[in-house]
């Protein structure tokens, strides 16, 4: 699926977001507190928009490593790299979230944007996490909720049930890819859930932040 809509991917988060999924990126590279001298994961990278904010920040990521399932996504970030000149800094692998390719320790932060969720088993993945971080390193995850206030909540799932995925089929030209996307956040955890996961996986300092208006959290945390 995520194959199938990988050429208008990036068109349709920026459509669908009205743009605010940049700031959204820019808020959860902020939270890694970056020194200039940090190896990081981006998993779960789909097209590398936030492995690209990661090097782009200031001060910058060392080095990221984007790693994803879906090869047609990481086609379309590895031309965005290329046409940015960041091939030296920025290196993409196709490989699982609940099996990451990567040695104990070998990164010093870690980020994820909208991807968690699509994991099968979050716990494993979330081990995983911690068995590649270095000791003290962080993470910042970004991620759909359903936000709580009734009346944006009822605007929110209106839009989220009927516009969005009426905007996904017209320019994805893929029927099921925006129905997907409701139903997923629908039986994902609860923002509090994921707060309890990652704390029994060995993160501590955890924190998750509500974002315009509560359709989006950035959970952060540190390796303990």
């Amino acid at each position: 699926m995520f194959d199938a809509i990988a050429a208008r991917y990036d068109l349709l988060n920026h459509l669908l977001s009205a743009g605010i999924d940049r700031r959204w990126r820019k808020r959860a590279i902020q939270a890694l507190s970056l020194t200039g001298n940090e190896r990081v994961l981006d998993l779960c990278a789909g097209t590398a928009d936030l492995a690209i904010a990661a090097i782009q920040a200031q001060p910058p990521a060392a080095r990221v490593v984007g790693v994803d399932f879906a090869h047609a996504m990481l086609r379309v970030g590895q031309e965005k790299i290329r046409q940015g000149r960041l091939a030296d800094r920025i290196a993409l692998v196709r490989g699982d979230a609940t099996r990451i390719p990567l040695e104990d320790g070998a990164v010093d932060a870690i980020t994820i944007g909208f991807g968690i969720r699509n994991v099968e088993n979050t716990a494993a993945a979330c081990e995983e996490m911690r068995r590649v971080l270095a000791p003290g390193g962080r993470i910042a995850i970004l991620e759909f909720a359903i936000p709580a206030a009734p009346g944006v909540r009822m605007l929110y799932l209106w839009y989220f049930n009927h516009v969005l995925p009426l905007i996904g089929r017209l320019i994805s030209r893929h029927t099921a890819a925006y129905g997907y996307l409701p139903a997923s956040v629908g039986a994902f955890a609860s923002p509090g859930e994921l707060v309890t996961i990652l704390r029994q996986h060995g993160f501590v300092d955890v924190a998750a932040a509500r974002l315009t208006f509560g359709i989006v959290f950035l959970y952060s945390a540190r390796r303990g």
